[in-house]
């Protein structure tokens, strides 16, 4: 198992957090993901088949920008 965590910006409300948070659940192989909209980050727990490009894809395509953090 791994973890790995984002940061995501463009989130300005609860319903933002839960769309990043639906997206990365939605990735095969991710087995939780905890959003947290104060911060911008997202914490995502996968297999360690999962890339985090795969991930940051996901977030994007919720219509929010991702990188990992550092």
């Amino acid at each position: 198992m791994s973890s790995t965590t984002l940061n995501v910006s463009g989130m300005t409300c609860g319903h933002c957090r839960d769309k990043v948070e639906r997206a990365l659940k939605g990735v095969p192989g991710v087995y939780g993901a905890e959003v947290d909209l104060t911060s911008g980050t997202a914490q995502v727990e996968t297999s360690d088949e999962v890339r985090p490009d795969t991930l940051i894809d996901a977030v994007q395509r919720a219509g929010y920008r991702s990188a990992v953090a550092a």
